[in-house]
């Protein structure tokens, strides 16, 4: 049973959500989004999103929880919205952005420079005496995601010192290092 999928998604002011050939819309104040989907029923009644499954089978099972938590993302997205906060750690990595192109010195011989997708508004803060950080919106989870990960894999946090991208609040797994 899945206990996720019985759940109902609440449906906040001004987002509107609509069911047509297995596709489902969902639209709202940041955007819209759109997502196919199968082997599950899913209505729209009293202001709630409801997501059923035919069978008991274990494939119905899975794909029951998997869209109903991709539904309520879409939902949250196109009402809230998504934000990820990235930080830099280390001597002389920076960060900034001129519209949606995000310029990264993270050490290597030459900058690194990305073009963000339009859904994606970049934010980059350098204090003095605090690590740069670099904070992304969306309203799309999945990209927003997919995003973070990228800019993350440049230069993955490494365990002896802690320098690289990390997300903010990330917790890092330290090692002491070779004993004298």
């Amino acid at each position: 049973m899945s206990r996720i999928g019985n759940n109902p998604i609440a449906i906040p002011e001004g987002t509107t959500v609509e069911v047509r050939d297995n596709i489902i819309t969902v639209k709202g104040k940041l955007g819209e989004l759109t997502q196919e989907y199968s082997s599950v029923d899913i209505k729209v009644e009293d202001g709630q999103v409801w997501i059923t499954r035919p069978s008991d089978s274990g494939q119905d099972k899975a794909k029951h929880g998997l869209y109903r938590a991709l539904v309520f993302n879409m939902v949250k997205g196109v009402s809230q919205g998504w934000t990820k906060e990235l930080e830099l750690v280390g001597v002389g990595y920076r960060a900034s952005n001129q519209g949606q192109k995000l310029d990264l010195a993270l050490g290597f011989s030459h900058n690194i420079i990305i073009d963000l997708a339009p859904e994606i508004k970049v934010e980059t803060t350098s204090e003095k005496g605090k690590n740069p950080t670099i904070k992304l919106t969306s309203h799309d989870k999945q990209l927003i995601g997919q995003v973070a990960a990228k800019i993350r894999s440049f230069r993955k946090p490494e365990p002896y010192k802690g320098k690289g991208i990390k997300f903010a609040g990330e917790q890092l797994r330290r090692k002491a290092g070779k004993s004298a």
